[in-house]
């Protein structure tokens, strides 16, 4: 009788399968839809990235709210590896899970990279220098991307900064990323921006700054009557000479002080009776609670769930520390190891070490790998001209670097793309992937969240740093094809004033505007070729 008619717990245990298989399906659908097109349109590196993502996540979808976006950009910059890669990757996690994750980051990173390999095909295949009117087009596009990026920080400026104190710590971010550059420089600016907030969010300096400040005011006070009570005296003297009177020289000693004590006195009476009545005022405790309760939505936003466990976290991230220690041990003890060991090696250990996004990878990966004599100087600088116009992270660019690495040193050129894929993005994956477990346990800290808005105003800093250094090399020409700055040639600067200004009031994509600054650079070429 079961075998025909199947009971209730079977009907229920049926009904809640088909219900997670629609769930399932239901969110790989809206995965898809949500994604599928980002890596093909998302132009102008991790600053303007992390707009699209709030644009669309935030503003559109609504899969976040304001906060999580802020959270999860400051765990995105603080950790290693591609920052807006990772950002993207933790939203689609939290919103449809791991497998959801996985392929976002395939949809997002793939596009470029493809790019990126068939750029270094046509690269190994070039011999000598590139037409001048293909460097006008390279110039044009840098130009254009500096002004995307330029837009960018000044709305993530707008969004993450809420106060004067953010905005100095940003101010100063940014102007110590432009004066030194190392790989250890800014993990330790990330580091400082989050203790500086906590330190100021709980006033643990509040008390002796404003003890040292009433010494000093004290100080100047009794610095001020002194000098008051020798004018009052030498004025009283000179007003006795011309009048002709005359005082005995204990009446001169005693008169004078007399009246400056009598006007001290009252000073020192109005200021204590003053300081008595701010200290025993019920208000004062009034008043800071207010002060307090006005930065609280600040401090302790409305939380967010995060269906993670910081068991399963920690596990993720003795896994990497584990793999991280096992491969450069290899790399150092084995004698014979081959060149794409080697690479892959070199690029594991950078996506390990680089923190900052893309930005920061370019004079890392030209430490590792042109150093090491296995890519010309004069392809690394083409890719990184053409790499600042492709979609997708900027770490695509190791893609390029490896495959040209394989074609130089005898190897399939797909193989070495493959193995610089997958040494640039697994150490910043794995590691965020573990970070979000342990995250979701602590993130309801009061100062944890203080930290994370002082790492996401450092962070901010940063994005004005990229855009000084592709400012800085944006210009290249058959003459000079290591870059010069920009401001060298005024039309570039009005390529990136037009990027700006059409990204900025009329609302044009980044792909159209970048475009744009291409077609301006081989306008430029036709008119110079003319004259």
């Amino acid at each position: 009788m079961s075998l025909l008619f199947p009971t209730l717990n079977e009907i229920c245990e049926n009904n809640r399968k088909m219900l997670d298989i629609f769930r399932d399906t239901q969110g790989a659908r809206e995965t898809l839809i949500a994604n599928w097109h980002l890596g093909l349109t998302s132009f102008g590196g991790p600053p303007v990235h992390f707009k699209i993502f709030h644009t669309k996540f935030v503003k559109k979808l609504e899969w976040i709210d304001e906060q999580l976006y802020n959270e999860l950009f400051s765990v995105s910059q603080a950790l290693p590896g591609p920052a807006s890669t990772k950002m993207l990757y933790c939203i689609n996690m939290l919103r449809n899970g791991l497998l959801a994750a996985i392929s976002t980051f395939l949809l997002w990173s793939l596009p470029g990279a493809l790019g990126m390999y068939g750029l270094s095909i046509g690269i190994s295949s070039i011999q000598g220098t590139l037409p001048r009117v293909v460097y006008a087009f390279l110039s044009g596009l840098n130009a254009a991307t500096v002004g995307v990026i330029a837009l960018a920080a000044v709305e993530l400026s707008a969004k993450a900064i809420t106060d004067d104190f953010f905005r100095i710590v940003l101010f100063l971010s940014a102007c110590a990323a432009l004066m030194y550059s190392a790989p250890w420089y800014l993990p330790v600016l990330i580091v400082s921006g989050g203790c500086t907030t906590i330190v100021y969010d709980y006033r643990w300096l509040h008390g002796p700054i404003k003890a040292a400040i009433h010494l000093i005011t004290r100080g100047q006070s009794r610095i001020r009557n002194r000098i008051s009570t020798v004018e009052t005296s030498e004025s009283n003297n000179r007003s006795i000479e011309l009048t002709g009177g005359f005082r005995t020289p204990i009446q001169q000693a005693v008169a004078i002080p007399a009246e400056s004590i009598e006007r001290t006195l009252g000073y020192t009476s109005r200021s204590l009776s003053y300081e008595n009545i701010r200290r025993d005022s019920p208000l004062r405790g009034q008043r800071e609670e207010e002060t307090g309760a006005e930065r609280e939505p600040r401090v302790l936003p409305s939380d967010y769930p995060l269906k993670l466990h910081w068991k399963s976290g920690t596990a993720i991230i003795a896994f990497f520390i584990v793999l991280f220690g096992v491969i450069i041990t290899l790399k150092a003890v084995l004698p014979n190891h081959s060149v794409l060991y080697s690479l892959f090696a070199n690029l594991y250990l950078a996506g390990t070490i680089i923190v900052g996004g893309g930005p920061v990878v370019i004079p890392l990966l030209r430490e590792y790998i042109v150093a090491e004599g296995w890519v010309s100087p004069r392809d690394f600088l083409i890719g990184l001209a053409i790499a600042q116009s492709f979609p997708g992270p900027n770490f695509n660019f190791a893609v390029f670097l490896g495959s040209l690495t394989a074609v130089n040193n005898g190897y399939p050129s797909a193989l070495g793309a493959m193995v610089a894929f997958l040494g640039i993005f697994l150490p910043g994956m794995v590691l965020v992937q573990g970070t979000m477990g342990i995250w979701a346990a602590l993130r309801g800290r009061r100062w944890v969240k203080s930290m994370v808005r002082g790492v996401s105003a450092g962070a901010t800093g940063f994005i004005y740093t990229a855009v000084y250094r592709i400012w800085q090399v944006g210009y290249i020409d058959e003459g000079f094809q290591a870059g010069k700055s920009l401001g060298d040639d005024p039309w570039w600067v009005v390529v990136t004033a037009t990027a700006f200004v059409g990204c900025r009031y009329f609302r044009l994509p980044p792909p159209v505007v970048i475009g744009i600054g291409a077609i301006m650079g081989m306008i430029r070429f036709g008119v110079s070729t003319m004259n």
